[in-house]
């Protein structure tokens, strides 16, 4: 396949906006550094619809922003209904989840790991959480550049340097604030490019909107009959609701990146506030990125063929960089490089806040007591960020990936079977340090089980949170005796203060 060249103008808009997010990293600086409250929580002063649109933009990675299309384009709009499953979990957020983050004042999600649990819980949740986000941010650098670059002359090294290299720098320079704010504009930038997409696709169609619509229709592009076919796991809609559910229950629960936004606002309405602000976005998502994927599968049935072979993951960068106007076309590219940004930039700043918060300041509070913690923090950025930048890189180099996978694989074995800890913790009061250990190790080996079969990873996803929660649950009813207080700690006792054992 044919390289399209990008142009000197669109390399004049994707350097302008990257520039101008390093801007934003910069205005935040003097901020940030005041102290560790700043530059991780902004004291509580982003507003709810900031936080929401940042949380928003945390949760789509540019790797979504081109396989969501790519999924509708292939089959239909059936995975749509993992969005629906993130605005029925904000309710349960709202009611249990959130109170508890706001009373306790964590900073990070895993200090109620300790409080609920041990320091052994809160140590395992924020470790895990560390090595499988460096690896996380490495894989966001990589894949959209890959994409990008297949179709297009875009040194993938170059763009590397700069998208990730810039993306430390104002992650280092503005704190918490400076990556909301980056992630607002982010935010309203990527929705802008898919709404362009959609657009311009339908201008180049004969009949546009009508055609569009009439193609979905005879084509099954929206929701069909398969979706509900039990013969089919990866396309079954009650599956993909329920394992998505459990992945954003982990996400918005467990995952510190996400968990972090819940304190950087004024109260607890105000958090509750953000997370609705973001299942609006996460609603209209749907149409948007969804409907790009069918605008595409009309436009190459009626106006363009695709190559031979072509690999449907860079359908969204071909389109860009093939049919869109000089300029246009890098404006959009941006917008993919945005959704990257804002993870990586997220990502970043929760490691940092919990190898301060949940090591240094816990259990290195004298030994490291000259270093600052905002220093620290900033150091740990750049450390975190080169590290997985390097990785990106060579990647990038055309080395093999494979001892990557299989980390990324290792270390997102963790992840929901912690979003059920939590779970077994809020809810229950049987559930104790030891049965959290013991349903973690458990959910995690049987997790590695089920996805070795290669049935469906939605199942994976429900099997992992399942078992981690009622193992946790039931071994907590025979071991009462390594329980401990949890007053103000469980869903049964929301209301009343905790106190410190």
């Amino acid at each position: 396949m044919t390289k399209t060249g990008f142009g000197a103008l669109n390399w004049v808009v994707l350097i302008a906006y990257l520039l101008g997010m390093l801007g934003v990293g910069a205005y935040f600086t003097r901020k940030a550094s005041k102290n560790t409250d700043s530059f991780f929580t902004a004291e509580g002063k982003i507003p709810a619809w900031a936080a929401g649109f940042s949380i928003y933009a945390t949760t789509l990675s540019a790797i979504t922003f081109m396989s969501t299309p790519e999924k509708s384009f292939l089959t239909d709009w059936g995975y749509a209904v993992g969005n629906i499953a993130i605005i029925v979990l904000i309710p349960i957020l709202t009611r249990y989840y959130v109170p508890f983050f706001r009373k306790l004042k964590v900073t990070t999600a895993y200090e109620y790991l300790e409080k609920r649990f041990s320091p052994a819980m809160r140590v395992l949740g924020s470790l895990l959480f560390m090595l499988y986000h460096i690896g996380r941010v490495a894989i966001v650098i990589y894949l959209p550049i890959i994409a990008i670059t297949a179709v297009s002359n875009i040194n993938p090294i170059l763009i590397a340097l700069f998208v990730g290299g810039l993306c430390i720098v104002y992650t280092f320079l503005g704190g918490i604030e400076g990556v909301i704010w980056s992630d607002v504009i982010q935010g309203i930038i990527l929705l802008g490019g898919a709404i362009l997409v959609s657009i311009m696709g339908a201008h180049y169609i004969h009949g546009g909107w009508a055609t569009i619509a009439s193609d979905a229709v005879q084509h099954g592009k929206l929701f069909s009959h398969m979706d509900w076919r039990v013969s089919d796991l990866s396309k079954f809609i009650p599956l993909i609701f329920a394992g998505q559910f459990f992945n954003s229950l982990y996400q918005y629960t467990g995952s510190q990146d996400v968990v972090q936004r819940y304190q950087t606002t004024s109260s607890l309405k105000e958090a509750n506030k953000s997370l609705w602000t973001n299942g609006l976005l996460a609603f209209i998502t749907i149409p948007i990125f969804y409907g790009m994927g069918t605008v595409l599968y009309s436009f190459y049935h009626h106006v363009a063929v695709l190559p031979h072979g072509f690999n449907t993951s860079a359908l969204v960068p071909y389109f860009i960089v093939k049919e869109l106007p000089a300029g246009i076309a890098g404006l959009v590219i941006a917008a993919i490089f945005a959704a990257a940004q804002s993870t990586i930039a997220s990502s970043l700043n929760a490691i940092s806040s919990c190898a301060i918060v949940d090591f240094k300041q816990r259990f290195f509070a004298n030994k490291l007591k000259n270093v600052k913690d905002v220093t620290l923090a900033r150091w740990i950025i750049c450390i975190a960020g080169l590290f997985s930048l390097a990785i990106a890189i060579y990647l990038l180099a055309g080395n093999t990936s494979g001892t990557w996978d299989l980390f990324l694989a290792v270390t997102g074995l963790f992840g929901v079977p912690i979003a059920g800890i939590f779970a077994a913790g809020i809810f229950t009061t049987k559930a104790n340090s030891f049965s959290a250990i013991l349903g973690l190790v458990i959910s995690a080996a049987l997790t590695y089980y089920v996805q070795s079969l290669m049935v469906s990873p939605f199942i994976v996803s429900c099997v992992s949170f399942i078992v981690a929660f009622l193992v946790c649950y039931l071994v907590g009813w025979i071991t009462p005796k390594f329980s401990k207080n949890i007053r103000g700690l469980t869903a049964k006792t929301i209301d009343d203060d905790y106190e410190e054992e």
